[in-house]
């Protein structure tokens, strides 16, 4: 493992491919979801209202990011980060095709209310087994690429946006394949072709560890070279994990669906009081000193603004996704683009840009803007994007489509704001969490993605019930430019937490 020269490590390389091909599989199926839970029964959908829908997609994507907490701490205190990729990524798998059965099994017409019930069963089995593989896979991956280099090694924010490129790529090419296979040629087709991409993904890791030295193993691990491989004993405990996960996700949703809604609502509450005590005591037993508390208390004040953030990029979606396909003009020439692959254009901006951005860091140098104002530049164009959203949206009408470039242009503003906070939000979580619970804070830090992510999707239906007249889109005009002005304003106070941490 160089962490000496300029070159990047070779482990770089496997974990960037490694994770542009869960990308293809978690992006390809989220530009499909609202779709297909939305379109007629006739067309082998679920036909629900879209609020429904949205509510649906958004405690998904919410419990895609909760996940991560558990799977950080298992990874810290057990199996090791290698083993929890392995097994989130063949999980994942395993949870798409349980999506392209949900459809497979479909029948032109309905089918009856038996085969419907049979197929919502299947259908959040996969969603079930999405969630926790993902909780296996996303904080693990994340911590492996910040163990590739030492401490202090000015390679890792580059290393970052690198890795945040492989991310990006995977979710370029997922609604052009995933969305055209899935609208124009069946839905199992689409979910079908994003667990292929996460066998490829699962496969690939597997096959390439070498590259990666000896990062990744379980705390017992001991070894008597500078590269390690998963053994034999360790193949076991992963499909023991795996038949496991797979049997309790199986019997969750079987019986979950039989519980009364109250009683439902009370384990809710209990598993989430459980679940913040857990994290509590395990931050508080391995922080020690008032520099590592200070930068504890950094990593949960960036967590709170990283809400106002992804709450409202995640519209993408869920609301951007309906707009395009409602009031949208989708026609060039006599090709109707199809609404997912809007999904691609974030992504492409992305890898577009994220060289222009990781060159403009270095290119400042000492006029480099801090994380907190990184920060704040981050939601203020989140901010701008939906100014420009806003005014499509009181624009367009099922009589008056717009063009296209609007969408392009909210895109491409929020491509910049996430430039600015994501990558440097997880470089910057492995900077400053304590070494033995990095994987545990990386996972908080998807934390508050998840509720970030529940919010994208239940905020539509929250403003329907309790502020009629506000338009979704100038809502989240005023929360994220009143979230940027207050991180300006905090940053001063918010660097001398970080304790000498940029």
């Amino acid at each position: 493992m160089d962490t000496t020269s300029q070159k990047h490590p070779q482990g770089l390389w496997v974990l960037f491919f490694t994770e542009m091909w869960e990308r293809f599989s978690y992006y390809g199926m989220r530009a499909l979801l609202v779709l297909y839970l939305t379109s007629t029964i006739v067309n082998g959908g679920f036909a629900y209202a879209e609020n429904h829908a949205l509510e649906i997609y958004g405690i998904f994507t919410g419990l895609v990011y909760l996940t991560p907490i558990l799977g950080g701490i298992i990874a810290d205190k057990l199996i090791g980060q290698r083993k929890s990729i392995i097994i989130g990524g063949v999980i994942m798998a395993l949870g798409q095709a349980a999506l392209a059965y949900s459809e497979y099994i479909a029948v032109p017409g309905g089918g009856g209310d038996a085969l419907q019930v049979l197929r919502e069963y299947w259908l959040f089995i996969g969603l079930g087994l999405l969630i926790i593989g993902n909780g296996f896979f996303k904080p693990n991956i994340s911590t492996m690429v910040g163990r590739l280099y030492a401490d202090g090694d000015p390679r890792k924010d580059s290393a970052f946006t690198i890795f945040y490129m492989g991310i990006n790529l995977g979710a370029f090419l997922a609604p052009f394949i995933a969305g055209y296979l899935g609208e124009e040629i069946g839905w199992s087709w689409g979910f079908g072709s994003v667990a292929v991409g996460m066998v490829l993904g699962t496969v690939w890791f597997w096959a390439q560890q070498k590259k990666l030295g000896t990062i990744g193993f379980g705390p017992k691990r001991k070894f008597d070279s500078e590269t390690a491989t998963l053994n034999g004993r360790d193949w076991v405990e992963i499909w023991v994990w795996i038949a496991g996960i797979v049997g309790f996700i199986y019997l969750f949703v079987k019986t979950w669906w039989t519980l009364p809604e109250e009683l439902t609502t009370w384990i809710v509450r209990i598993v989430a009081l459980a679940a913040v005590t857990i994290v509590a005591y395990m931050v508080i037993k391995n922080t020690t000193g008032k520099t590592e508390w200070s930068r504890i208390g950094a990593i949960l004040v960036f967590c709170f603004f990283n809400i106002f953030f992804w709450s409202g990029f995640e519209q993408a979606g869920g609301t951007f996704n309906l707009f395009a396909r409602d009031m949208t003009d989708r026609m060039v020439f006599s090709f109707e683009i199809p609404p997912s692959w809007f999904q691609s254009v974030n992504a492409a901006m992305i890898v577009g840009l994220a060289p222009v951005f990781s060159l403009l860091w270095v290119w400042l140098g000492r006029r480099n803007p801090n994380t907190p104002v990184k920060f704040g530049l981050g939601l203020g164009l989140l901010s701008l994007g939906f100014v420009v959203m806003y005014a499509a949206d009181t624009t367009a009408s099922v009589n008056n489509l717009v063009s296209p470039m609007w969408l392009v242009m909210v895109y491409l503003l929020h491509t910049m704001g996430e430039l600015c906070l994501s990558p440097i939000g997880l470089s910057m979580i492995s900077k400053l969490s304590p070494p033995k619970i990095t994987s545990l804070m990386m996972g908080l830090w998807f934390g508050s993605t998840a509720l970030a992510n529940y919010l994208a999707g239940a905020l539509k239906g929250i403003l329907e019930n309790y502020l009629p007249d506000m338009n979704l889109f100038l809502f989240l005009v005023i929360t994220s430019g009143s979230a940027a002005l207050l991180l300006f304003a905090i940053s001063p106070w918010l660097k001398k937490l970080m304790r000498g941490i940029d």
